[in-house]
């Protein structure tokens, strides 16, 4: 195919020659220079500007203090640099914090305790009222009674307890 293909564009042109044998003129014109192999790449490359590894202490170090620790590297950075510092980028100051395992919240979140169901206890009399009011189905479809119930301690003092 090769053969033929150089036997008519010598006549034709490259043109005309990739129409008549069904080849694709990229086909044809990649095929002039192959690939170059290119040599394998190391496996560990350190970008020439990369932070040392006591600056990226120092970042997380500024990043964890007291003044920065509940605020996101963006506000960091930001105040940092307001206050003519410059460390490094945010994105360095999130991959940092990735590293370490801190890129979650950064907010000190409260814990709050499980909430108890509240008990009324009654020491003695009229210290303990309740109420309810509730809906309850009617005759008919859409007529609905309301019940009010008020439950009113006792005046009394409590009963006291017989004598045998």
């Amino acid at each position: 195919m090769d053969e033929a293909f150089t036997d008519v564009q010598d006549q034709l042109g490259v043109s005309a020659a990739c129409r008549l044998t069904g080849r694709s003129r990229a086909t044809h014109y990649r095929s002039l220079k192959p690939p170059t192999v290119r040599a394998p790449r190391s496996q560990v490359q350190v970008q020439p500007s990369a932070l040392t590894g006591q600056e990226r202490a120092a970042v997380l170090e500024l990043m964890n203090g007291d003044e920065y620790a509940e605020m996101a590297p963006a506000q960091i950075w930001a105040r940092e640099l307001d206050a003519g510092r410059y460390h490094c980028s945010i994105s360095s100051m999130y991959r940092i914090l990735r590293e370490q395992g801190q890129s979650g919240e950064r907010r000190r979140q409260a814990a709050h305790p499980a909430r108890a169901v509240p008990e009324l206890v009654a020491t003695g009399p009229s210290q303990v009222f309740t109420w309810d009011i509730t809906k309850a189905a009617g005759p008919a479809k859409g007529v609905w009674y309301h019940a009010y119930v008020a439950s009113v301690p006792d005046q009394r003092p409590f009963p006291r307890q017989s004598r045998r």
